[in-house]
């Protein structure tokens, strides 16, 4: 059994696949290191051989991390690191050390699917949009605040704006002009959301053509759904990069 872990920037998602058949076994999300240890120890009967992951946090958080899941489990961890290169997909960032690691994995992931050219749409606490051509150039890609980020900015930095979070299953059911603060930071920050992804679809299009496959992932990624119909949602796209690298 492989433990993998997606250490993000405010959750940690993990799950223990076959080492023969690759088969998911168990899946969770943590929200910190301790709550992570806790819920790994339901795995001591699994008999893991080793761990993987990737992760956005600092240098010393992560090392912490693997340090306690080394100790914990006496499993050896490889950590994703950048490189220029793997596995035909070429880092297109001037400083090929910066792009982050969790949109390597994902742009490795989608290349590795498409075997051409790709739009990797990732909606988590940050959206990001890379383009990946036919030959595996990263041509480089878009950063901008997800849902959280848009809602936490308006509260932080506006005097007025106060609510509580939405009920679960609360999705933007209307787009019409919100009449209270919720609806309409709610739905105005779903509209910016939606603009987004149909502008990275035009933008897809001059760069690589008409010929080219969309992926979603990330835990918004349903919310523009019928924006990209015919994308695909791959809700463990990092962590099928994170296979290649780590193999």
């Amino acid at each position: 059994m492989i433990l993998e872990l997606d250490c993000g920037n405010t959750l940690i998602k993990w799950r223990v696949i076959s080492s023969d058949s690759g088969d998911v076994v168990l899946v969770g999300v943590a929200a910190n290191v301790a709550e992570l240890l806790v819920e790994l120890q339901c795995l001591s009967a699994l008999s893991l051989q080793r761990c993987r992951l990737v992760s956005v946090r600092g240098e010393e958080e992560t090392a912490q991390l693997i340090a306690a899941i080394e100790h914990a489990f006496g499993l050896m961890c490889c950590l994703a690191k950048p490189a220029l290169c793997v596995a035909g997909v070429r880092n297109g960032y001037a400083d090929y050390q910066r792009l982050g690691m969790d949109r390597w994995l994902a742009i490795i992931g989608a290349y590795q699917l498409a075997r051409g050219a790709c739009l990797v749409l990732d909606l988590g606490t940050a959206i990001t949009a890379d383009y990946v051509n036919a030959a595996g150039e990263h041509l480089g890609g878009y950063i901008c605040p997800g849902l959280p980020l848009m809602r936490g900015l308006l509260r932080t930095h506006t005097q007025r704006i106060r609510y509580e979070d939405p009920v679960d299953g609360w999705s933007g059911q209307t787009l019409r002009p919100g009449r209270t603060t919720m609806d309409a930071v709610e739905r105005g920050s779903l509209l910016m959301l939606r603009g987004f992804a149909e502008a990275q679809l035009e933008v897809a299009a001059e760069c690589l053509g008409a010929d080219f496959e969309v992926f979603l992932t990330g835990g918004d990624s349903s919310l523009i759904g019928d924006v990209v119909p015919f994308a695909r949602v791959v809700p463990d796209l990092v962590f099928i990069g994170l296979a290649v690298v780590c193999p």
